[in-house]
């Protein structure tokens, strides 16, 4: 075959050339294919990833069925409305975000933290249920009580069972063990806790010590008590994060609202009734789930009981009855 002027084009060299790069393109992608169904060289397996008794597959379908990647990027896929959640189990731990997910419309607070380290799933998932050793194991979780702890989120309240909030901390935890080469990049290196910051989160002080702390040495009187112990019983709510689950007044939230509840009955789970005198409400902090209130799940709340001393208990009580 000959070109224009009558020159040879080599068109057997060139179809030979075209075919022999075709069938090493075929091979290399062969090659890559099989390789592609080999073991996972290393990487982390999702059917072995588990947190609570949950497993990353049964996370991946909660995550899935609410949606969270139309507002979070999680290993590059997804929104930029929310947090990239990727490495977010590395970087905050499991305590941190069972504070959180329960009720994500307030950032958790440090004893929120506390509670969660009581759970026996987070205890031994840390290694730990000391505050201190956490964050030093966990600086992001540090860093977001420092900065966010006890404000408002922009992210809803979502109805999380308390399985389901275990299956997507088991989730997160395999996405944190994924090998992503490097992504999401890193936007600083330093996250060194603030000594000070160490210091506020060693357990908080009794109120009898608060109470002679900001009480004068004269007796003072009566009236004056109670407005002194109704507004201790307003910060303890306020740092214990209670407030993220409970409104102040009847709205329903995570929690039942506190409005109009001392003294007024209230409807349980299991179709009685019961007055909401001191000793319920006692008995609803210190064990949420003996006494379901209807219409709410069990196993979301955590027992404050080892966290709240008797006379914490009456400030907060005393702040109930006010409202």
């Amino acid at each position: 075959m000959s070109c224009l002027n009558g020159t040879d084009c080599h068109e057997t060299a060139k179809r030979r050339t075209a075919l022999a790069v075709l069938a090493l393109m075929m091979a290399i992608f062969l090659l890559l294919s099989a390789w592609s169904f080999l073991p996972s060289r290393g990487q982390a397996e999702p059917e072995e990833i588990q947190y609570g008794g949950a497993g990353a597959v049964e996370g991946k379908r909660v995550f899935q069925a609410y949606n969270c990647m139309g507002c979070h990027t999680i290993v590059g896929n997804g929104a930029y409305f929310g947090p990239d959640l990727t490495r977010i189990y590395a970087d905050a731990g499991a305590s941190w975000l069972a504070a959180f997910l329960p009720s994500a419309g307030g950032w958790p607070t440090a004893a929120a933290v506390r509670v969660q380290l009581q759970n026996a799933a987070a205890k031994k998932d840390a290694g730990t249920a000391d505050l201190q050793a956490y964050l030093q194991r966990y600086p992001g979780a540090a860093e977001r009580l420092e900065k966010r702890g006890g404000q408002h989120s922009l992210m809803p309240n979502l109805p999380l069972s308390a399985r389901e909030i275990t299956a997507l901390i088991a989730f997160l935890k395999y996405a944190s063990a994924m090998n992503t080469e490097g992504w999401p990049p890193k936007p600083r290196e330093d996250r060194r806790i603030p000594a000070q910051f160490l210091q506020k989160a060693s357990a908080p002080a009794p109120a009898s010590q608060i109470m002679a702390a900001a009480v004068p040495s004269a007796a003072p009187a009566p009236a004056a008590q109670a407005q002194d112990i109704v507004a201790l019983g307003r910060k303890l709510v306020t740092e214990l994060g209670c407030v993220a689950c409970h409104a102040t007044d009847q709205k329903r939230t995570v929690g039942p609202g506190w409005g109009g509840l001392a003294g007024h009955e209230v409807e349980l789970a299991d179709g009685t009734t019961v007055t909401a005198d001191e000793a319920y409400l006692v008995r609803s902090i210190r064990q949420p789930d003996d006494q379901i209130v209807k219409g709410y799940p069990p196993h979301v709340m955590p027992s404050y009981d080892a966290l709240i001393d008797e006379a914490d208990m009456k400030a907060i009580v005393a702040y109930l009855r006010s409202l």
